[in-house]
Protein backbone atom coordinates (compact mmCIF):
# COMPACT_ATOMS: atom_id res chain seq x y z
CA UNK A 1 0.00 0.00 0.00
CA UNK A 2 1.52 3.76 -0.80
CA UNK A 3 1.15 7.14 0.92
CA UNK A 4 -2.04 7.76 -0.65
CA UNK A 5 -3.48 4.83 -0.20
CA UNK A 6 -2.88 4.73 3.53
CA UNK A 7 -3.81 8.22 3.96
CA UNK A 8 -7.14 7.36 1.99
CA UNK A 9 -7.86 3.81 3.91
CA UNK A 10 -7.79 6.49 7.36
CA UNK A 11 -10.13 8.82 6.13
CA UNK A 12 -12.52 5.81 5.47
CA UNK A 13 -11.66 4.29 8.48
CA UNK A 14 -12.28 7.82 10.29
CA UNK A 15 -15.55 8.58 8.31
CA UNK A 16 -17.12 4.98 9.42
CA UNK A 17 -15.98 6.06 13.17
CA UNK A 18 -19.99 7.34 15.06
CA UNK A 19 -19.46 11.03 16.47
CA UNK A 20 -20.09 10.82 20.22
CA UNK A 21 -19.67 13.25 22.81
CA UNK A 22 -16.15 12.82 25.16
CA UNK A 23 -17.16 13.18 28.91
CA UNK A 24 -14.26 12.02 30.21
CA UNK A 25 -10.70 10.72 29.91
CA UNK A 26 -12.08 6.85 30.23
CA UNK A 27 -12.76 6.74 26.27
CA UNK A 28 -10.25 6.20 24.33
CA UNK A 29 -9.55 8.24 21.80
CA UNK A 30 -8.88 6.87 18.30
CA UNK A 31 -5.58 7.47 18.11
CA UNK A 32 -5.37 5.30 20.94
CA UNK A 33 -7.49 2.11 20.00
CA UNK A 34 -5.16 2.67 16.86
CA UNK A 35 -2.02 2.07 18.80
CA UNK A 36 -0.11 5.06 17.77
CA UNK A 37 0.69 6.25 20.68
CA UNK A 38 1.34 3.75 23.73
CA UNK A 39 -0.80 3.21 26.37
CA UNK A 40 0.58 5.11 29.92
CA UNK A 41 1.43 3.41 32.83
CA UNK A 42 -1.03 4.18 36.15
CA UNK A 43 1.63 5.12 38.80
CA UNK A 44 3.25 8.05 39.19
CA UNK A 45 6.99 6.81 39.15
CA UNK A 46 6.39 4.53 36.18
CA UNK A 47 4.72 7.71 34.79
CA UNK A 48 7.63 10.31 35.27
CA UNK A 49 10.25 7.67 34.09
CA UNK A 50 8.46 7.37 30.75
CA UNK A 51 8.21 11.65 30.85
CA UNK A 52 11.73 11.79 31.29
CA UNK A 53 12.51 9.07 28.50
CA UNK A 54 10.48 11.08 26.13
CA UNK A 55 11.90 14.30 27.10
CA UNK A 56 15.40 13.30 26.50
CA UNK A 57 14.23 11.90 23.21
CA UNK A 58 12.82 15.18 22.02
CA UNK A 59 16.08 16.99 22.64
CA UNK A 60 15.13 18.32 25.81
CA UNK A 61 17.31 18.99 28.91
CA UNK A 62 14.91 17.09 31.83
CA UNK A 63 16.28 17.66 35.56
CA UNK A 64 14.36 15.98 38.27
CA UNK A 65 15.65 17.94 41.45
CA UNK A 66 15.47 17.85 44.79
CA UNK A 67 13.81 21.04 45.93
CA UNK A 68 13.46 24.88 45.51
CA UNK A 69 17.67 25.11 46.67
CA UNK A 70 18.91 22.86 43.88
CA UNK A 71 16.65 24.80 41.46
CA UNK A 72 18.32 27.24 42.07
CA UNK A 73 21.51 26.21 42.20
CA UNK A 74 21.06 24.07 38.61
CA UNK A 75 19.84 27.61 37.30
CA UNK A 76 22.23 30.04 38.10
CA UNK A 77 24.87 27.33 36.86
CA UNK A 78 22.82 27.78 33.51
CA UNK A 79 22.57 31.43 33.30
CA UNK A 80 25.97 31.76 34.31
CA UNK A 81 27.28 29.35 31.49
CA UNK A 82 24.99 30.92 28.84
CA UNK A 83 25.41 34.71 30.32
CA UNK A 84 21.78 35.76 30.74
CA UNK A 85 21.69 39.04 31.02
CA UNK A 86 17.90 39.53 30.77
CA UNK A 87 15.52 37.25 31.59
CA UNK A 88 11.41 37.25 31.55
CA UNK A 89 9.05 34.96 33.89
CA UNK A 90 5.49 35.59 35.14
CA UNK A 91 4.65 36.64 38.89
CA UNK A 92 4.04 33.06 41.51
CA UNK A 93 5.06 32.47 44.64
CA UNK A 94 7.53 30.20 43.22
CA UNK A 95 8.75 32.26 40.39
CA UNK A 96 8.86 35.56 41.72
CA UNK A 97 11.91 34.80 44.39
CA UNK A 98 13.37 32.29 42.15
CA UNK A 99 14.60 34.60 39.11
CA UNK A 100 15.44 37.33 41.49
CA UNK A 101 18.41 35.40 42.61
CA UNK A 102 20.00 34.55 40.04
CA UNK A 103 22.01 37.78 38.60
CA UNK A 104 20.24 38.69 35.34
CA UNK A 105 17.66 42.16 34.93
CA UNK A 106 14.18 40.79 35.42
CA UNK A 107 11.15 41.50 33.08
CA UNK A 108 8.03 40.25 34.04
CA UNK A 109 5.22 39.74 31.63
CA UNK A 110 2.05 40.17 33.70
CA UNK A 111 0.43 43.09 33.10
CA UNK A 112 2.12 45.71 30.04
CA UNK A 113 5.38 45.18 29.04
CA UNK A 114 7.67 46.25 26.44
CA UNK A 115 7.89 43.15 23.55
CA UNK A 116 10.97 44.29 22.11
CA UNK A 117 12.31 44.11 25.71
CA UNK A 118 10.88 40.51 25.69
CA UNK A 119 12.69 39.89 22.12
CA UNK A 120 16.24 40.95 23.61
CA UNK A 121 15.30 38.45 26.91
CA UNK A 122 18.39 35.52 26.63
CA UNK A 123 15.32 33.35 28.51
CA UNK A 124 11.82 32.76 29.61
CA UNK A 125 10.89 31.06 32.75
CA UNK A 126 7.36 29.82 33.10
CA UNK A 127 5.02 27.50 34.96
CA UNK A 128 2.81 25.10 33.50
CA UNK A 129 -0.52 23.49 33.50
CA UNK A 130 0.84 19.72 33.19
CA UNK A 131 3.41 17.17 31.89
CA UNK A 132 1.68 14.73 29.48
CA UNK A 133 3.61 11.33 30.29
CA UNK A 134 2.68 9.48 27.14
CA UNK A 135 4.46 11.92 24.75
CA UNK A 136 6.53 13.85 26.65
CA UNK A 137 4.35 17.10 25.94
CA UNK A 138 4.47 20.38 28.38
CA UNK A 139 0.87 21.66 28.78
CA UNK A 140 0.49 25.57 28.48
CA UNK A 141 -1.72 28.43 28.59
CA UNK A 142 -1.64 32.35 28.35
CA UNK A 143 -3.08 32.49 31.97
CA UNK A 144 -0.82 29.70 33.58
CA UNK A 145 2.77 31.14 31.87
CA UNK A 146 2.21 35.28 31.88
CA UNK A 147 0.67 35.71 28.60
CA UNK A 148 1.14 34.35 25.10
CA UNK A 149 4.83 35.17 24.04
CA UNK A 150 7.02 34.30 27.22
CA UNK A 151 7.01 30.49 26.70
CA UNK A 152 7.45 30.87 22.81
CA UNK A 153 9.84 34.24 21.83
CA UNK A 154 12.88 34.01 23.95
CA UNK A 155 15.32 31.54 22.58
CA UNK A 156 15.78 29.48 25.88
CA UNK A 157 12.70 28.49 28.08
CA UNK A 158 12.92 27.00 31.36
CA UNK A 159 9.55 24.76 32.82
CA UNK A 160 9.17 24.44 36.46
CA UNK A 161 6.91 21.77 37.35
CA UNK A 162 5.67 19.29 40.27
CA UNK A 163 5.60 15.72 39.86
CA UNK A 164 1.93 16.58 41.30
CA UNK A 165 1.41 17.84 37.77
CA UNK A 166 2.09 14.72 35.81
CA UNK A 167 -0.92 13.25 33.78
CA UNK A 168 -1.04 9.61 31.92
CA UNK A 169 -2.04 10.79 28.25
CA UNK A 170 -3.36 13.33 26.35
CA UNK A 171 -6.98 12.21 27.02
CA UNK A 172 -6.18 13.27 30.82
CA UNK A 173 -4.46 16.42 30.09
CA UNK A 174 -7.73 17.71 28.12
CA UNK A 175 -10.13 16.63 30.99
CA UNK A 176 -7.84 18.56 33.16
CA UNK A 177 -8.41 21.61 31.05
CA UNK A 178 -12.17 20.87 30.94
CA UNK A 179 -12.17 21.32 34.58
CA UNK A 180 -9.61 23.79 35.28
CA UNK A 181 -11.13 26.03 33.05
CA UNK A 182 -14.62 25.36 33.08
CA UNK A 183 -16.82 27.77 31.40
CA UNK A 184 -14.14 30.21 30.99
CA UNK A 185 -11.40 28.22 28.42
CA UNK A 186 -8.04 30.66 28.03
CA UNK A 187 -7.24 32.20 24.76
CA UNK A 188 -4.21 30.48 24.58
CA UNK A 189 -3.83 26.36 24.72
CA UNK A 190 -0.78 24.79 23.92
CA UNK A 191 0.99 21.67 23.73
CA UNK A 192 4.90 22.07 23.66
CA UNK A 193 6.50 18.41 22.31
CA UNK A 194 10.32 19.68 22.85
CA UNK A 195 12.33 22.95 21.29
CA UNK A 196 11.10 24.66 18.34
CA UNK A 197 12.13 22.22 15.34
CA UNK A 198 11.24 22.11 11.10
CA UNK A 199 12.48 19.11 8.49
CA UNK A 200 11.07 20.76 5.47
CA UNK A 201 14.11 21.78 3.87
CA UNK A 202 16.03 17.71 2.43
CA UNK A 203 14.32 16.84 5.98
CA UNK A 204 17.61 17.95 7.52
CA UNK A 205 16.17 18.42 11.63
CA UNK A 206 17.01 21.97 12.45
CA UNK A 207 16.08 23.40 15.86
CA UNK A 208 14.71 26.83 17.05
CA UNK A 209 13.19 27.63 13.45
CA UNK A 210 10.15 29.45 14.72
CA UNK A 211 10.48 29.30 18.52
CA UNK A 212 13.22 28.56 21.42
CA UNK A 213 15.93 26.10 20.22
CA UNK A 214 16.47 25.19 23.99
CA UNK A 215 13.67 23.62 26.22
CA UNK A 216 15.36 22.56 29.86
CA UNK A 217 12.33 20.86 31.96
CA UNK A 218 12.33 21.39 35.93
CA UNK A 219 10.63 19.05 38.11
CA UNK A 220 9.95 19.23 42.05
CA UNK A 221 8.97 16.67 44.05
CA UNK A 222 5.69 18.74 45.37
CA UNK A 223 4.45 21.85 44.37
Amino acid sequence: MNSRETILARIREALRQKAVPHHGSGLPSLIERRGVLPLAPTTTEAQLALFAKNAVELKNDFRYVSGDAQLLSQLKTIAMEANWRLISTHRSARLSTLATQLGANVLFTDGGYDKDELERCDAGITECDALVAQTGSVLLTNRSTGGRALSCLPPHHIVVASISQLVPDLSAAMELLREKYRGSFPSMISFITGPSRTGDIERILVLGAHGPKQLTIFVLPSA
